[in-house]
């Protein structure tokens, strides 16, 4: 029986070698070991996993497909839904949408959906996509943020007809896909850039360089350059601190800045000129997959790097293939620790960082058990640099230059399912809504956006069914 197969293992660079290197971790199935791992798919007559994808990816299609060996026919059927496979394959949180919902996960190891839709975005990426015969609508969209969410609603707006803009602040496309995740992860040559002309080449056009609420507003936008919509997919790059002692020390900073650094500013590469220091040991404070980004990416710079999280192991919020991946790379982490103070030298420097020791009491309103200090327990963990990775929010400039836009005590834009905000023509959806988020969360929510924007302009009841 299909279910008894055991799941292909995917190919991985040794990590001692990859610890040294910003190489992708993961090698990616080969066309046959795709087709091997496609043939575990019950074909489910109620597929869960199709239900559990923000964006709706026919997934047991796509796999049939594949199990025929037709790669052309599986990436047709999840363009349809996914303009970012290729980046979705490889850092989406699987394990809690689709394959966590794969019945075969019940009593074994779920079809490894992620890795298959990976192989199907990079096949693309070499082969191209199927063109598309657009007609166009006589209708003009601007999008805010080239991130996920804007993406995804650029694409499925073109793909109605809409001429579509896209406006971004920074130097390039891609937001949180260019500057958050690194290159270990996520190549920007081989797979962001490709995966972005692909959405270039249904008529999006995108304007880097572009700081909405400064170079123009939204009200401008729709007021006085004829834009019917507007969709405010901006993210949410605003860092967070702890507000203890010593953070204004040299050698503190953000995960945003130090990710951004390494990831848009190619401070890992000798060949530019863009400054980071990491010193002999860096701290990364916080437990998700920023956390772990940061983390790793220290390591490859050359330090000592340790992840302090003040919960347990069991609590830490990142993907458990980051986790593993992590501590195959030599990354010390300290759970139950907590930062008190950064401590300084006679310069400025950091030297240090106090910490307290924490233990788990009684579950707080989300069912996670709340950590309490341990009296007494002080202790210092020496290094060089600090780096705060303790989420985001989404930055304040957008909604303060808007008439009549409501938002939330977080600084997040209010919207409902469907991305409509309290100003009329206006739409918003992903981090800049929610708080920090997913990128595939961001996604779905710029494809509801696109469809509820659609209706908007064409003055019709939305029709999620569409």
């Amino acid at each position: 029986m299909a279910n008894k197969i055991p799941r292909v293992a995917v190919r991985e660079q040794d990590a001692k070698v990859r610890a040294t290197n910003f190489e992708e971790v993961c090698y990616g199935y080969s066309k046959e070991e795709a087709m091997l791992e496609a043939t575990r798919c019950l074909d489910c007559k109620n597929p869960r996993c199709v239900a559990a994808c923000p964006v709706g990816i026919q997934i047991p299609r796509f796999i049939e497909r594949l199990r025929e060996g037709d790669t052309k026919g599986a990436a047709e059927v999840i363009s349809v839904d996914s303009s970012l496979p290729s980046i979705c394959g490889r850092v989406c949180p699987q394990e809690t949408q689709c394959e966590g919902s794969c019945i075969l996960g019940i009593k074994g190891e779920p079809v490894a959906i992620g890795k298959l839709e990976r192989f199907v975005g990079d096949w693309q990426l070499e082969n191209g996509r199927s063109k598309h015969n657009i007609e166009k609508n006589g209708h003009k969209v601007a999008i805010v943020g080239s991130g996920p969410a804007g993406l995804a609603c650029a694409s499925d707006l073109a793909k109605m007809g809409y001429e579509v803009t896209i406006f971004e602040a920074l130097h390039e496309a891609g937001g949180v896909l260019v500057y958050g995740i690194p290159e270990f992860r996520l190549p920007k040559e081989r797979v962001v850039k490709r995966e972005i002309e692909s959405v270039k080449e249904l008529g999006v056009t995108i304007e880097t360089d572009v700081v909405v609420g400064r170079t123009i507003t939204v009200d401008a936008l729709l007021d006085e350059e004829g834009y019917d919509a507007v969709f405010i997919g901006s993210g949410a790059g605003l860092p967070r601190f702890m507000g203890i002692e010593g953070e204004n020390l040299n050698g503190v900073l953000s995960a945003n800045e130090f990710l951004t650094r390494a990831n848009l500013m190619h401070a890992y590469d000798e060949a530019y000129d863009t400054p980071i220091y990491v010193g002999r040991k860096v701290v990364v404070v916080g437990g998700g997959n920023v956390a772990m980004d940061a983390v790793r990416t220290a390591k490859r710079l050359g330090a000592e790097a340790t992840i302090v999280y003040r919960r347990s192991e069991k609590e830490l919020p990142a993907r458990v293939e980051e986790v593993h991946h992590a501590k195959e790379e030599g990354i010390e982490f300290k759970m139950l620790t907590n930062p008190t103070a950064v401590l300084g030298d006679e310069m400025g420097w950091v030297r240090a960082i106090n910490c307290v020791q924490m233990e788990l009491g009684e579950p707080d309103e989300s069912g996670r058990r709340s950590p309490q200090v341990v009296e007494g327990s002080d202790f210092e963990i020496e290094c060089d640099v600090v780096v705060m990775a303790l989420g985001t929010s989404p930055n304040p400039l957008i909604a303060s230059t808007t008439n009549s836009l409501e938002t939330s005590r977080r600084g997040c834009i209010v919207a409902d399912e469907w991305g409509r905000t309290s100003r009329k023509g206006v739409f918003a959806g992903g981090d800049t809504v929610t708080g920090a988020a997913t990128v595939i969360l961001a996604m779905g929510a710029g494809r509801k956006a696109a469809t509820a924007i659609d209706s908007y302009v064409r003055g019709v009841e939305i029709n999620s069914e569409e």
